[in-house]
């Protein structure tokens, strides 16, 4: 029996892929070993979203073929699919985005010509790639919440993203194929689902389904408690919209709302397609059918362009909105987008104080609105046990994906449990 180990680096959707090639290696008779273990196969899920996630990709392809030469590497996934014949020389085969689901074939051609192996790319031209790649999992890694992608691909073009060009066109998973795996894995015990892609709020935009169509199929599904969404773009926040989901008694009142900047020259530049005043509007949407929703996002700092005006006009919106979260990424600049041929980027020095101090302003959000949940019963689904100051206890996250950490006298993992909030001792980071 080969041994197989993964590694994944990278965004939600990788880790699914990830688990479901694990998945379709473990059902070919492969034993799957942790990652750090000699194994007779490597796979590693790359990213290249930063030039540190390339860095990232290139340092575990490396240390896998440090940790066993004789290892047949296999590197799939973003940074291999912009890269192409360009990827490290230790890696034997090379698999691109929507050419994961074939890694049995693809391996076994692989073995079959033992004596005579040569490096092996199977690449598509993903810009023309229409199909949408089935890709299934009946267990995950977590065992109460499950990750189901339901769509690949994006059209935004932002400038400074790489993202379609290695995932190529908007591609949506058919709502049947979605409603099986759903169904699968609430038999196997998962209490909660998590819809992803690469751009969720294109869902159906090349099949003419509906992104609130399919989450309420999902919400009639037997055992499952709790949908939770991944990100959205502003846009898909209408007063339909807010109004609908909140009639859907599963859906979690934590909403991640891509932002980017908080001023609208910048994000004009980033050819972001709403205004900070627009956005604004959908935060007061969802705020108004849901009570204290937990709403996070993601901010890049210091883009081509980025005056300190700008910046502080960015700072003042962020403050405005309150999130509950703020993740903030120094702009990175990757070659083949408009973005990395801009004039007056901005210097890594500037880029580092503008971070620190928008981390500085999110820390203080955040201890707001956890300061705010004091005092109140929450939901939590509990997912593990773990010893913290010598004592037991049992954590998992609230409707609004706050942990929380309680001492509890018997198991109660994979079960909703009433949690009073009595202090933020409670909240684990």
């Amino acid at each position: 029996m080969k041994k197989a180990a993964f590694h994944n680096l990278g965004c939600k959707v990788n880790a699914y892929e990830t688990e479901a090639m694990q998945e379709l290696l473990g059902g070919h008779g492969y034993e799957i070993v942790p990652f750090q273990e000699k194994a007779d196969v490597y796979i590693i899920n790359t990213c290249t979203v930063t030039n540190m996630a390339d860095r990232k990709s290139r340092q575990m392809l490396h240390r896998a073929r440090k940790q066993n030469p004789e290892a047949v590497i296999v590197a799939c996934g973003c940074y291999v699919q912009a890269k192409g014949e360009e990827v490290d020389d230790c890696v034997d085969i090379v698999i691109g985005n929507n050419r994961k689901k074939d890694l049995i074939g693809i391996l076994e051609d692989y073995f079959q010509d033992a004596g005579h192996r040569q490096p092996c790319q199977e690449l598509l031209d993903i810009a023309h790639t229409r199909e949408y790649e089935e890709m299934q999992l009946t267990r995950t890694a977590e065992h109460t919440r499950a990750y189901v992608k339901v769509q690949d691909g994006c059209n935004q073009f932002c400038t400074y993203c790489i993202i379609p060009f290695v995932r190529g066109r908007v591609r949506s998973r058919s709502q049947d194929s979605v409603i099986r795996e759903v169904r699968g894995l609430s038999e196997h015990g998962y209490k909660e689902i998590v819809l992803t892609g690469i751009h969720l709020s294109s869902y159906g935009a090349d099949t003419q389904d509906s992104l609130l169509e399919l989450i309420g199929a999902v919400h009639k599904i037997p055992g499952i408690q709790r949908i939770r969404l991944g990100s959205l773009e502003p846009g898909i926040i209408t007063e339909e919209f807010a109004e609908s989901l909140a009639r859907l008694s599963k859906i979690c009142d934590h909403f991640h709302l891509s932002l980017q900047s908080g001023c609208d020259a910048t994000l004009r530049r980033m050819n972001r397609r709403y205004t900070s005043e627009e956005y604004y509007e959908k935060c007061l949407l969802l705020r108004k059918y849901f009570p204290r929703p937990a709403l996070t996002t993601d901010v890049i700092v210091g883009f081509p362009g980025e005056t300190e005006e700008e910046f502080a006009q960015s700072r003042a919106f962020i403050d405005k909105v309150d999130f509950y979260e703020t993740h903030i990424f120094k702009y990175s600049k990757r070659g083949g987008t408009k973005a990395a041929s801009m004039e007056n980027q901005v210097p890594e020095e500037i880029k580092t104080r503008r971070s620190n101090e928008l981390l500085n302003l999110g820390r203080q959000k955040q201890a707001a609105y956890e300061e705010a949940l004091i005092g109140t019963v929450q939901e939590v689904l509990i997912e593990e046990e773990i010893l913290r100051g010598g004592e037991r206890y049992q954590t998992g996250h609230t409707r609004q994906y706050v942990k929380i950490g309680q001492k509890m006298d018997e198991n109660r993992v994979n079960q909703i449990v009433n949690v009073e909030i009595k202090n933020r001792s409670q909240i684990i980071h």
